[in-house]
């Protein structure tokens, strides 16, 4: 069995698939890996770091070959970055990596094409046998801390209360919308700082969550119907809902002197939930971070990897949030990669595969059949086929 890492060539994206460190499980359940040249150099990770920990070091025209496990932080064609992978795979490659396939399904036709079966690391199942490989919970803890400290730097005023000879300082009041991981992680690091921090969350059982990471929890008086999926994730609401949920966090936004939106609903637009005119009802000097911007925003004025300047509130739209956490990012996204090539291969005890010289990805397997979206040629994730259907 062999592993291909890939270098990264997406604008910002400083992540790397496998670190020095997780390879030792590997080689020891059968890998071979190759790094390309330079693959964590931006994540810190030299070329002499990877070869002693026992791969091999090639080029990009080497390092995909004619078969194996080719890993990509962003796999080939999303976000519109053609790095000439896809040109590469063949019915004899399986590519592991970020796809984002019910939001950019498009792209999936073409990596389809190839013959590839591709498994997506978004639609890795909530469920308890795959928390550690769960890449979607792991960079979000990195990004709701990035965010804080983003709005830390961009804010004019220290989060602590502080007593001193020049009289009291009063803390800054953060308020964090959507209290998934990185909502959690965002309250937590923010009250870390010393800010008074509240946090709101259209599923009802956030609240007990917020409470136990230092936030108080917002409770609104509306009829939220069904709030939540299967999955934990939080549902569209209506447009009367998403209209009375804005007039009532209205008097929150305007106190608070930083936002942290986190709101998003998997393969749709982002919600609204900070309105132009509620950006105009708080004070100048304030700080929104959105990091649902690569969907829209939660706010109207969000612009992805843009500050916004409106009033004299900034509104951050960052998209890179993991990268700028690069070396911890990749560490957790790596050990999340070697849990599943583990359990893909029946090293872990855990699969269907009795054959651990193999990797074997069966549609029905409830980890993997959920992350496949194409083999054979063809796109078999009904999701991504519902959505090319609507598109």
């Amino acid at each position: 069995m062999r592993i291909a890492v890939l270098t990264e060539v997406a604008e910002r994206e400083q992540r790397v698939a496998l670190i020095p460190d997780a390879l030792g499980k590997l080689i020891a359940s059968g890998f071979e890996i190759d790094v390309e040249a330079g693959a964590g150099l931006r994540a810190g990770f030299t070329d002499d770091h990877f070869a002693a920990a026992g791969a091999r070091v090639v080029s990009r025209s080497d390092v995909i070959g004619e078969g194996g496990v080719v890993l990509q932080v962003r796999v080939s064609g999303t976000h519109g970055v053609d790095d000439g992978v896809r040109q590469q795979l063949g019915p004899d490659h399986i590519l592991v990596g970020l796809v984002d396939p019910l939001w950019m399904s498009q792209n999936v036709r073409s990596l389809a094409d190839t013959g590839a079966s591709v498994l997506s690391l978004e639609l890795v199942p909530r469920i308890t046998r795959a928390q550690s490989m769960d890449v979607l919970s792991s960079m979000a803890t990195v990004s709701g801390y990035e965010s804080v400290l983003l709005a830390g730097t961009s804010s004019p005023q220290m989060f602590p209360m502080l007593m001193t000879a020049a009289g009291t300082v009063p803390p800054t009041r953060v308020l964090v919308l959507g209290a998934g991981v990185a909502g959690l992680q965002a309250i937590a690091t923010a009250k870390r700082l010393g800010a008074v921090v509240e946090a709101y969350d259209v599923r009802p059982a956030a609240a007990e969550q917020i409470g136990s990471v230092g936030g108080k929890a917002i409770q609104l008086d509306f009829d939220i119907g069904d709030s939540e999926d299967d999955g934990g994730y939080a549902t569209a609401q209506t447009e009367d809902q998403n209209v009375k949920q804005q007039r009532l966090l209205t008097p929150f936004v305007a106190e608070s002197d930083v936002i942290i939106t986190t709101a998003a609903i998997p393969g749709a637009p982002s919600p609204e939930l900070i309105t132009t005119t509620m950006v105009e009802s708080m004070q100048p000097g304030s700080v929104i971070v959105d990091l649902a911007a690569e969907r829209g925003g939660n706010c109207a004025l969000t612009r992805a990897d843009e500050v916004v300047d409106h009033h004299g509130v900034a509104i951050h739209g960052p998209t890179d949030l993991p990268s700028r956490s690069q070396r911890t990012a990749s560490r957790m996204l790596a050990n999340n990669i070697v849990s599943l090539l583990t359990y893909l291969t029946g090293a872990s005890g855990e699969s269907s595969n009795d054959d651990p010289a193999s990797i074997v990805i069966d549609p029905a397997d409830e980890i993997a059949g959920p992350m496949l979206v194409a083999a054979g040629g063809k796109i078999v994730h009904e999701g991504v086929l519902d959505k090319l259907k609507a598109s």
